[in-house]
């Protein structure tokens, strides 16, 4: 029989009560981007007589009002409208929700609340959803079409455990198709259609009987024969297959589990299905973990979570030796999220722990599948959307595609398939969660696991549960410590529970509650407890013996019952009492040991002497608080009378009442033999169920090995993987270490060779290199790497080098001047930031070029320029600078007075422009023109020149080509006027 019904979403249970049937479907539908076309194409083919009620759910802006009902109106022939607050839902409805609110469904009433502030993502779709479920359990259907986020996929995952169908939108069809996309991924999704074809599908599944039955209970009667059960027939098959017996699961849960299947492939009939089955084994397989239900999530009700760490753990670790580690078993795991939240959960609380304990969990589930699923720790975003950002980041590593389990939290759970119901249980256990999985198994078979449950757990262990379930008629093996949070605490139970057979367990013991204090004196109590015992009997002379006979106090003067053996020295009473008492004592601590009470034999006939005593022999049980073994107290009351017999020779008509009592006494000691015997079956019998019990401890011991040994071997192939991995890291970081080295040398070598000083420094302005002319500059020796750079005296004129240094850094700006040092030589500074290959600034370099022979020739420059300017100003002439083109580059200030010019108008203007085209004269233009290629040079040549307030001149101009130090070629024309006039025909006119 299957123990898997695992973890379910995060209300406690989404299937409905057993009594509580809706008698029609509700859909929820929920979209985003793209969603009112998607809403669009599914309204108008959806027909309006389906019987079921439409509910969609889409982001809304929040600030507007909504036309969605309006529009959608149009698009389909049933009512539209926005959902209220109470309003029932009725079918053939369709209903939209309103903005800026969560719609949730409860009771056939929707429910509005406003939306939290300031919350980016909606999880309105999930909300729901989620609500749909718990609400309408397997007559809920959930849709999810196009949409830009992961909103959807949780409470589609709540629908699917709750037994309802489940729709989505193909990605090719979507607008925006990572919303369906996404509740795809979850592998919960029976069909990905078209809103079309969604339409077609909801139409067809509307008449299904899995939709139109209220309740299956004649489903196993086939119409393939009077005589064939399908049901039985499809257990039989999945038994066949997997070995588990779901016969013992509660038959309306299976059978609505086979008829959803049945609805996923058109079949009406329980005995198509049978068939179905024996052509496609595929489909036994899917059916098999359809009745296990996979679903579940992280820290689902985190309140029990916080109940585990404020009133477990704290029990747990309270007077617990640190050698001994905490022992945990999940039962029905399922995917791994309820073992590792616990995990998470535990760590959480050891972390403010002096001395935290090691940790073991168990996780286990019938399911070979999610078991390797666990196992990885690979989770989807959609699946750890509602962790907190802080758990996200401590015990979660992003990988492509969602998040794992990081490698502190996966080690600490041991995941292994186990059937709950035939396999033997963990052992030693400090807690067991076993949360919704319970509810879905019959009477019978609750009986057999929570006794396994009792046997598993260490005394004062504690029982998780879900919040629909309990112990039922167990509660003498568990006590509620939490009834909100479903918490049980175990009670002791006598005599030994068989995990076997399914019988009515004994009534318990007195227990130890948590929170006592353990340290209390045993010898103390124990001694309190026998003064008011012995006084309460009138103090009788008697012993204290333990659980294994060995007498630990005499009480009064014991010599007439108890007198030492031949042999080795013993306490055992049964070895010091007198022969006579033997076997009236053996059989009463058996008595007092079954029952828990006090055990009595009224006379026993002791003789002492010649004549014969008679006495009382009691036996009572003794527990004293915090002892951890029971404890007897023997007591021995002498009867007062006379003797039976005297010393004298018996008359004759004595001798019949002498007959009579010695008749009576063997019959006393056939009757007491006759006891003893019976004691010695009975004790022989509990010894055989302890070794019963002793052999399941075994078994379990055993499948603890071998779960764990699963899990060595999984390590093992994981070192291996990781041996292999490490390898081709090496050799990568040896071949990189070389290329490494390689480039360091280069680096090194280059750095010698240039003769520029380069000061490298780190982000605190320590020196982190420095090629050998920079040592000159800085007074650097090898030893100075690492020192700050404050604590070196540099040779440069410039007092706040380290505040441009900072600033360079601060800002990522470059700095460039021109400084000198105490030699007066000249260097241009530049200072940039470092920069790694990862982009970051890490520091800063400071790069001095040389420039002193160059600001000395440019101060020669200067002052050659200076000079000729100076002798050009000076020259009683006019001159003018051409360049090639024959344009005006500059002339001087006479130039500009006499021809009554300005340099704006004069420079990069051509020399035949000038003026009103006085010199575009066309021997002079030759003359020009032929100067360059030619080197000529012009002496003399006249023109006459009339200015507008001055009567004509005669001019003469000289012209001579220069060559400059860079190549460019210009003409230097002179200017100067004439005394004589100039002669007819050489001026060009």
């Amino acid at each position: 029989m299957s123990p898997s019904r695992p973890s379910q979403p995060d209300q406690p249970l989404p299937t409905p009560p057993e009594n509580l049937v809706r008698p029609f479907s509700v859909v929820g539908i929920g979209a985003s981007a793209g969603g009112l076309e998607a809403f669009s194409q599914l309204l108008d083919h959806l027909p309006v007589d389906t019987g079921m009620a439409f509910v969609l759910v889409q982001h809304l802006d929040p600030n507007h009002k909504s036309l969605l009902s309006e529009i959608l109106g149009h698009r389909t022939a049933m009512p539209v409208q926005e959902a209220q607050e109470g309003m029932a839902v009725t079918p053939n409805q369709v209903y939209v929700i309103p903005p800026n609110t969560l719609l949730t469904l409860g009771k056939g009433q929707l429910h509005l609340s406003p939306r939290e502030p300031g919350v980016r993502v909606s999880k309105a779709v999930d909300t729901f959803l989620n609500s749909l479920a718990q609400d309408w359990g397997d007559r809920a259907i959930a849709v999810i079409l196009s949409g830009g986020d992961s909103d959807g996929s949780q409470g589609l995952e709540a629908v699917k455990a709750a037994g309802g169908i489940t729709f989505a939108q193909s990605q090719n069809s979507a607008q925006v198709s990572k919303m369906p996309g996404t509740a795809i991924a979850t592998g919960q999704v029976d069909f990905v259609l078209s809103p079309v074809e969604i339409a077609a599908e909801l139409a067809r599944i509307s008449r299904h009987p899995y939709i139109t039955q209220s309740r299956p209970e004649n489903l196993d009667v086939s119409p393939m024969g009077e005589e064939d059960r399908p049901l039985p027939a499809i257990l039989s098959l999945i038994q066949a297959k997997f070995r588990v017996d779901f016969g013992a699961y509660k038959r309306n849960t299976l059978q609505r589990r086979i008829l959803r299947r049945m609805a996923l492939y058109h079949l009406d009939r329980m005995g198509d299905y049978v068939t179905y089955l024996q052509a496609h084994p595929e489909e036994v397989n899917a059916l098999y973990e359809e009745i296990l239900i996979h679903v579940t999530s992280f820290f689902r009700d985190g309140e029990a979570f916080e109940a585990l760490k404020q009133e477990v753990f704290p029990a747990l670790l309270r007077n617990r030796p640190i050698d001994i580690p905490l022992r945990m078993w999940v039962a029905g795991c399922s995917t791994g999220e309820e073992a590792y939240s616990l995990a998470i959960c535990l760590l959480e609380f050891l972390a403010h722990q002096p001395r935290p304990p090691q940790i073991q969990i168990f996780a286990t589930d019938i399911s070979e599948l999610v078991i390797e699923k666990a196992r990885t720790g690979i989770y989807l975003p959609s699946q750890v959307s509602d962790i907190s950002a802080d758990r996200l980041q401590r015990f979660f590593v992003p990988i492509d595609g969602g998040y794992q389990i990081n490698k502190i939290v996966r080690e600490l759970c041991i995941f292994a398939r186990q059937n709950l119901c035939s396999d033997p249980p963990f052992s030693r256990l400090d807690l067991i969660s076993c949360r919704n999985v319970l509810i879905y198994f019959g009477t019978a078979l609750q009986k057999k696991v929570l006794p396994t449950f009792h046997y598993g757990l260490k005394p004062n262990g504690f029982l998780l549960l879900g919040s629909a379930e309990t112990v039922g008629d167990f509660s003498q093996l568990f006590h509620l410590v939490s009834r909100q949070h479903k918490i049980y605490i175990k009670q002791p139970a006598t005599p030994l529970l068989s995990i076997d057979v399914d019988r009515s367990t004994p009534s318990a013991m007195v227990t130890t509650t948590p929170g006592i204090d353990q340290s209390r004196s045993t010898t103390a109590s124990l001694s309190d407890l026998v003064d008011e015992i012995v006084l309460n009997h009138y103090a009788p002379v008697g012993v204290v013996i333990n659980n294994h006979l060995q007498i630990v106090q005499f009480r009064g003067q014991t010599g007439p019952y108890l007198e030492p053996s031949p042999g080795l020295a013993s306490l055992n009473v049964l070895t010091m009492v007198r022969e006579e008492l033997r076997i009236d004592l053996r059989t009463l601590l058996h008595q007092a040991r079954q029952t828990g009470q006090t055990a009595s034999q009224p006379v026993v006939t002791l003789k002492d002497g010649d004549p014969w005593q008679q006495i009382r022999l009691d036996v009572v049980p003794v527990q004293p608080p915090g002892a951890i073994e029971d404890y007897f107290l023997i007591l021995f009351t002498p009867i007062p009378g006379p003797p039976h017999l005297s010393t004298g020779t018996p008359s004759v008509t004595d001798l019949p009442a002498i007959a009579e009592a010695e008749i009576q006494r063997l019959q006393k000691e056939l009757e007491t033999n006759k006891a003893y015997l019976q004691s010695i079956i009975q004790e022989q019998e509990s010894r055989n169920q302890d070794l019963r019990a002793a052999n399941e401890e075994i078994l379990s011991s055993n499948e603890e090995l071998q779960s764990t040994n699963e899990e060595l071997q999984t390590a093992k192939e994981e070192i291996q993987a990781t041996n292999e991995e490490l390898s081709t890291i090496n050799d990568e970081l040896y071949r990189r270490n070389s290329e490494t080295m390689e480039v360091s040398n280069d680096f090194q070598n280059l750095l010698a060779s240039i003769n520029i000083p380069i000061l490298m420094l780190e982000g605190d302005l320590r020196i982190r290199r420095f090629t050998p002319t920079a040592a000159v500059l800085f007074n650097l020796i090898a030893t100075d790497l690492g020192r700050p750079l404050s604590d070196i005296k540099h040779n440069l004129h410039i007092a706040d080098l380290e505040a441009q240094i900072v600033e360079v850094i601060s800002t990522l700006s470059l700095k460039q001047q021109e400084v000198q040092d105490q030699t007066g030589r000249w260097y241009d500074l530049r200072i940039r930031p470092y920069r790694t290959l990862d982009d970051r600034i890490d520091g800063a370099v400071v790069i001095l070029v040389e420039i002193d022979a160059l600001k000395r020739s440019s101060d020669q420059l200067r002052a050659a320029r200076d000079y000729a300017e100076a002798i050009v100003e000076t020259v009683g002439d006019c001159l003018v600078v051409l360049d090639g083109d024959l344009r005006v580059v500059t002339a001087n200030q006479r130039f500009y007075r006499q021809f009554g010019v300005t340099p704006g108008e004069t420079e990069k203007s051509l020399i035949f422009d000038l003026g009103k085209g006085q010199w575009n004269i066309p021997p002079l233009r030759s003359l020009l023109h032929d100067l360059l290629p030619q080197n000529t040079q012009i002496d003399d040549f006249r023109i006459d020149y009339q200015l507008a307030t001055s009567a004509p001149q005669t001019m003469g101009l000289n012209a001579r080509k220069m060559t400059l130090a860079d190549g460019h070629e210009l003409i230097l024309l002179a200017i100067r006027a004439m005394e004589e006039q100039p002669q007819v025909g050489q001026n060009g006119s």
